[in-house]
């Protein structure tokens, strides 16, 4: 039987496959102890961010505008990760490489939605260290709870409007040169290259999605970065100086982590090798959601802070019930 069948949409054949084969790496002897190191970072990527979580809902202190925005980074973390990981885990460590043609687009999405939104939330952090430097005065009067609310809502939804049109523009083509996706995921950009057309309309959308979700994040947040710049050398006490460069170094490790090796990737495009572009970008999208709570969360004052005042109150209720 043909894994190919047609349907016809406003009197156009388009021709579908019924499932897609994930190829993973090719070749390389021992790939299953990585699976099992992505497995590990999955679970600490996911303790870590709904530790983060709960800590933010639960201490009213940290009901912050700053705070509302580290949230949405833990959930599109959260979600990200477990949006990819165990279908990637079920696709090539236990070798079910098959994946149906509606299950393929349906985990295109979502991969894709929560890897925007993450990457518009750094951006909108850096606007809060912006906010924060340059306007100290006026921070609280610009940055509010509404305010931040109202922006994270936006990018969610443009977000995943902007990832939806991509997955409709891939439902519109035919496929025909193969059924098998060299990823370790149904990328939108694997999948299109199996296109009958040689230029089919998702291909604009394949050069216009990464340049929106993250060429345009990095250039906002170079543009902050210089504006902050040029504040902190404005500063003459050398204390507040070094205070105000510390508030932004987090910030700028996970920018770091997150953007370079995805945009290095990018960048390079075909040049780089299969197995070396699966290890960078499946490294690039599982990492950075482990290290978020530990660089960001864990090393901010005021929620470590949090988290012992949490654990003094916890340990002397122990003790009054254990009398």
């Amino acid at each position: 039987m043909s894994p190919l069948n047609s349907t016809s949409i406003n009197n156009a054949t388009i021709v579908r496959p019924e499932f897609f084969v994930i190829s993973g790496f090719a070749g390389i002897p021992h790939a299953n102890y990585y699976y099992v190191f992505l497995s590990f970072v999955y679970a600490v990527s996911l303790l870590g961010n709904a530790f983060v979580m709960f800590m933010i809902y639960a201490d009213h202190r940290l009901h912050t505008p700053k705070y509302i925005v580290v949230f949405n980074l833990a959930l599109s973390d959260l979600c990200g990760s477990t949006a990819l990981v165990p279908q990637m885990l079920d696709t090539l460590l236990f070798k079910s490489h098959l994946i149906s043609y509606t299950a393929c687009l349906t985990h295109m999405f979502f991969v894709f939605w929560f890897l925007s939104v993450q990457s518009f939330i750094l951006a909108l952090l850096s606007y809060d260290r912006f906010v924060a430097i340059c306007f100290p005065l006026r921070y609280n009067e610009i940055v509010t709870n509404k305010s931040m609310f109202v922006i994270t809502t936006i990018l969610w939804i443009f977000s995943g409007t902007a990832t939806s049109i991509a997955v409709i523009f891939i439902d519109r083509i035919s496929f025909c040169k193969s059924i098998v996706v060299n990823s370790f995921f149904c990328d939108h950009g694997a999948v299109q290259l199996l296109a009958c057309d040689e230029h089919p309309p998702s291909a604009i959308i394949n050069w216009t999605h990464p340049v929106t979700i993250l060429w345009v994040p990095v250039f906002f947040i170079t543009c902050t970065y210089v504006c902050i710049g040029r504040a902190i050398f404005k500063i003459a006490d050398a204390s507040e100086r070094l205070k105000a460069m510390k508030t932004c170094t987090s910030h700028l490790i996970l920018v770091s982590v997150f953007y370079l090796p995805i945009c290095t990737t990018f960048a390079m495009g075909s040049a780089i090798e299969l197995n070396a572009w699966i290890v960078n970008m499946s490294l690039t999208t599982v990492l950075p959601p482990m290290l978020n709570p530990i660089i960001y969360s864990l090393k901010t004052e005021e929620f470590t802070e949090c988290i012992k005042k949490l654990y003094r109150r916890k340990k002397i209720n122990f003790a009054v019930r254990n009398k």
